[in-house]
């Protein structure tokens, strides 16, 4: 079974930038859809990009697209979600996100049936 480890998170003054990992364990690490999720105060949990390594797919929520930067180390089975930019509204819990049994629709969170358990992002 997949196991996802979220690290990374922290606090920051706006204009700062965080560079957050997920360790993935226990499948094929090119086989697994990934994704980042993050919950905000008072909000439903929403996508942030979604990426699928065994064909290159990688797709980003518009509204963040600029500002958030997946990449990966397949050595270490690692990816990271590079944070630019920041500002007070990104403050919430960000979550690392996968699936072995395929995603039809990436921005949706029951997609997915794996989960950290978060890394909390405070902007001030």
């Amino acid at each position: 079974q997949v196991q996802l480890v979220e690290s990374g998170g922290g606090s920051v003054q706006a204009g700062g930038s965080l560079r957050l990992s997920c360790r993935v364990s226990g499948y094929s690490y090119i086989r697994t859809y990934m994704a980042w999720f993050r919950q905000l105060p008072g909000k439903e949990r929403e996508g942030i990009v979604g990426v699928y390594p065994a064909n290159g797919r990688t797709e980003y929520a518009k509204s963040l697209k600029a500002r958030f930067t997946f990449s990966q180390d397949i050595a270490t089975d690692t990816h990271f979600l590079q944070l630019d930019s920041l500002e007070p509204d990104d403050t919430g819990i960000y979550y690392c996100a996968a699936s072995t049994s395929g995603v039809r629709d990436w921005t949706r969170p029951a997609e997915y049936e794996y989960w950290g358990l978060g890394t909390q992002v405070t902007v001030s």
